[in-house]
């Protein structure tokens, strides 16, 4: 008899799946860019989804050339402020800070989401230009006020990476830009691949069937069939981390790569739809196209970088022919 073969239900991809410490993804990664210096990343809020009928480009694809429907995801993108510039030093422990230099006009809300320093000195940058200096970001933080359908005020803080050039013109690149507003066109042009950062739809606790998509037991099972059935050998004397559980399903925080950004649109009434999209409302501030999902729920903050790992070739902009904006109320 062949040996039969009955591989793992589930993703082994993400362990532990805990909750994600905080709604605000972190980046461990940013790429190596070249060209004038720019930022590197850009943060906004998803809106819903929709639909759009593009142009296929995809050479060897059966639908070459001709009109297809795509999924598209909207996320409301109005201008971030840069509120400091903080330098880096490459150490045999990695990089480690050397110093920041913070604006002296903030949003009096930030105080509610970090310890602002009390002396803001614009100046001190002169101090930092014989320093050994081995990357430049920037401190930046989103304006929900100016959001409609995000009920929330105090900003988001995140750092972004200042890419290209050389180190002394991202010091000169990131000066300019402290106390003042950057756009997402500022970090990308449409039909840019990038990295989609976000926290999932949270799920609660959830039982293995639901949490890893085991097979239930069969109705001969004695009380139970929603379980899992064998918690492994007898030694080691406790259950492996590979054995299917009960616990925590969603609110993980996830990476998508290389999505396309579509398009990127300045008036937000022209994609919502009658009504508004559902549980978020209108857009009104700037807006981008992502191709495909976005991992989370409406409202949810979704931050946006460089791909990490974009292929060697890229197709063109996408021609859009057609952006639905059919009410999805009623859906």
């Amino acid at each position: 008899m062949p040996q039969r073969r009955r591989p793992k239900k589930g993703s082994r991809a993400y362990g532990p799946r805990k909750r994600a410490q905080s709604q605000t993804p972190r980046l461990d990664s940013w790429p190596e860019i070249s060209g004038a210096p720019k930022i590197q990343g850009f943060a906004g809020y998803k809106a819903g989804m929709t639909h759009a009928f593009i142009v296929d480009k995809r050479a060897k694809a059966t639908t070459s050339g001709m009109e297809v429907q795509v999924p598209v995801t909207v996320l409301e993108v109005p201008p971030m402020k840069v509120a400091a510039v903080r330098f880096y030093e490459n150490t045999i422990y990695g990089l480690k800070t050397a110093g920041e230099v913070w604006a002296q006009e903030l949003d009096p809300l930030l105080d509610k989401r970090l310890n602002v320093p009390k002396s803001h000195d614009e100046a001190s940058f002169a101090k930092y230009d014989g320093v050994d200096v081995d990357d430049v970001r920037v401190i930046a933080y989103t304006q929900p006020k100016m959001v409609k359908g995000v009920p929330k005020k105090v900003p988001d803080v995140m750092e972004l990476r200042i890419g290209g050039g050389t180190i002394d013109e991202r010091k000169e690149f990131a000066k300019g830009l402290l106390g003042k507003d950057v756009t997402i066109n500022d970090f990308a042009t449409e039909g840019t691949l990038i990295d989609v950062v976000a926290v999932t739809k949270g799920k609660g606790f959830q039982g293995v069937t639901k949490r890893w998509g085991v097979k239930l037991l069969s109705h001969k099972n004695s009380k139970h069939r929603r379980g899992i059935a064998n918690l492994g050998p007898k030694r080691p004397g406790y259950v492996r981390s590979t054995v299917p559980g009960s616990g925590q399903m969603g609110y993980h925080q996830r990476t998508e790569f290389n999505k396309q950004l579509m398009k990127i649109g300045a008036e937000g009434s022209e994609i919502t739809p009658k009504g508004g999209f559902l549980n978020y409302g209108d857009v009104v501030n700037t807006y981008v196209l992502v191709h495909g999902s976005v991992p989370g729920p409406t409202k949810r903050l979704v931050r946006l970088r460089d791909a990490t790992r974009a292929p060697k070739t890229v197709n063109d902009v996408t021609d859009i022919t057609y952006v639905s904006t059919s009410s999805k109320q009623g859906a």
